[in-house]
């Protein structure tokens, strides 16, 4: 049942269950629990992975519901990506939402020690999947919610980095900032055709990727980051992320949404 009873109310042109969800970067962590969100909230989802096959396959036997599909997809391949994005509108007859969670991890490139070979390396992968693909599968998107009719809502997911700043990892920082930006220029472009765009900046998240980081000292110094001495859960991400992609969220197109528990805070 879907957790927004009053679907509608807001955005009368558009539901609150039974949407048509792609999901980038789907098979684990953060894009793992966000498919399930949206597949416990009546949803059908269409969950994309680049290379963890397996783990993919996982995240879509755990998805409630029937109706969704594995998609795969090299994001840093521009044709791919719209392939992708037809596969996912065939397969699930149309897109109502798109969750741009899909981002590559890097090594640490602190700009005083890294060679000038990998350093340029990370930033062409940084910026080939991070931002540039984020634009082109919002923008493909985009394109068929706007040929359906109806709106539409695009969350991107970006990252407390943005603000703080990533000293051994400025690629990611920049390339989530990017992000954050794209976000809102999408939001003033895309309002007219009713479709919500907005993201999300998570500080730490308890994921696979990092999990071998959460023990010892250095867990510590990162739980104690935030006032509440831990980190997010994927599921709490997911939880804001379903929201921003309801009715109820139009209003907040254009939005970055801090979910770091305190541990940066702006204004």
């Amino acid at each position: 049942m879907s957790p927004f009873p009053d679907a509608g109310a807001d955005d009368p042109g558009f539901p609150g269950t039974g949407r048509r969800v792609l999901v980038s970067g789907a098979s684990r962590g953060v894009g793992r629990a966000v498919a399930r969100a949206f597949a416990a909230n009546g949803d059908r989802v269409a969950v994309h992975y680049g290379t963890r096959k397996d783990e993919a396959e996982a995240t879509l036997a755990a998805l409630e519901g029937t109706g969704h599909v594995l998609l795969s997809a090299d994001l840093t391949d521009a044709g791919e990506t719209a392939r992708l994005t037809d596969a996912a509108a065939d397969a699930l007859g149309g897109i109502d939402v798109l969750v741009n969670n899909a981002a590559a991890a890097a090594p640490a490139h602190p700009p005083a020690d890294t060679p000038y070979e990998e350093w340029t390396a990370v930033w062409q992968r940084q910026i080939a999947v991070n931002l540039v693909a984020t634009a082109n599968l919002s923008q493909l998107a985009a394109r068929r919610m706007i040929d359906q009719g109806g709106g539409g809502r695009i969350v991107n997911v970006g990252s407390r980095g943005a603000f703080r700043g990533e000293p051994d990892h400025p690629a990611y920082g920049a390339t989530k900032a990017a992000v954050h930006a794209l976000g809102q220029s999408l939001a003033v472009g895309l309002a007219p055709h009713g479709i919500a765009v907005t993201s999300v900046a998570p500080g730490f998240i308890d994921t696979d990727r990092v999990a071998h980081r959460l023990g010892g000292a250095e867990g510590e110094a990162i739980k104690g980051q935030s006032p509440f001495g831990r980190v997010a859960r994927p599921e709490e991400v997911a939880a804001a992320v379903l929201w921003l992609a309801s009715p109820q969220a139009q209003w907040s197109s254009g939005t970055v949404l801090d979910l770091n528990g305190a541990s940066y805070l702006r204004t």
